[in-house]
């Protein structure tokens, strides 16, 4: 398999600073081809505070990518990545919350990391950001975890009730403001064609899983270049429809 993608962040119409923080590497290795990470995370907390939760946490996650990974990668198994992605998440849950403690602030992060390597994928998520897969059709892989969703799984709430409701963004775990956390692990295989696409909420939100599909579709994108106009495009449309938060999307797309 080979990767290409792209990434980009913007700050939105109302917010005064990008609380977003994106990732994403792609690594060429002896043994297994090309191999990629990518990070969705979407900060919490007064002044630049989330800022800091998410670029800590990505922070992280890349100097296990670059100074970790390149001495396990050639006799890797899922379950031991998935344990060492587990301990990354933990720790930096106890650090952000120790240091919030210390200057009496609460502040976090969500996460949505995904890894591919071999033509399969795992997936750790925490919180509201999402991973889709998109081949021809838009899926989502990962599941909110927020107060909303819980009440939609319970049968206590519709999804139109859950749009609605000002409770949308209240989130039952995210990394640094919860006592322990718990990341939904996620493995799956990848096939030719496939698009990965990594977003916040605030990209989310104003989207239909069709306006995501017509612009987004493995067909459509063919290029970086389509992938960067796009999801520019995507962008502008959510900031024109009056989306408050900060706007992030980060695609990859494999091919043969």
């Amino acid at each position: 398999m080979r990767y290409f993608g792209s990434a980009m962040t913007d700050i939105g119409i109302s917010k005064q600073t990008n609380q977003d923080s994106v990732c994403l590497k792609i690594a060429k290795t002896k043994k297994h081809g090309q191999i990629v990470m990518a990070l969705m995370c979407d900060g919490m907390g007064g002044l630049s505070k989330g800022e800091l939760a998410s670029a800590t946490v990505v922070r992280a996650f890349i100097q296990w990518f670059e100074q970790e990974l390149p001495q396990k990668i050639e006799a890797f198994t899922w379950q031991a990545l998935s344990a060492e992605w587990d301990g990354i998440i933990k720790a930096q849950n106890y650090r952000i919350l120790e240091y919030g403690q210390t200057i009496n602030t609460k502040l976090g992060t969500t996460l949505s990391a995904l890894l591919v390597i071999d033509g399969q994928y795992m997936i750790a998520h925490v919180g509201d950001s999402r991973i889709y897969k998109i081949t021809d059709s838009v899926e989502q892989l990962t599941e909110d975890q927020t107060f909303v969703a819980r009440e939609v799984e319970r049968g206590n709430m519709t999804e139109e009730q859950a749009r609605q409701d000002s409770r949308k963004n209240v989130l039952l775990q995210c990394v640094g403001a919860s006592r322990t956390v718990a990341p939904q692990l996620l493995f799956g295989k990848v096939s030719s064609g496939t698009v990965f696409m990594l977003c916040s909420d605030g990209f989310r939100h104003e989207l239909s899983a069709q306006e995501i599909y017509e612009h987004f579709a493995p067909e459509i994108i063919r290029d970086v270049g389509a992938m960067n106009q796009n999801s520019r495009y995507l962008i502008d449309l959510v900031k024109n429809r009056k989306e408050k938060d900060n706007i992030s999307v980060a695609l990859i797309k494999c091919t043969e």
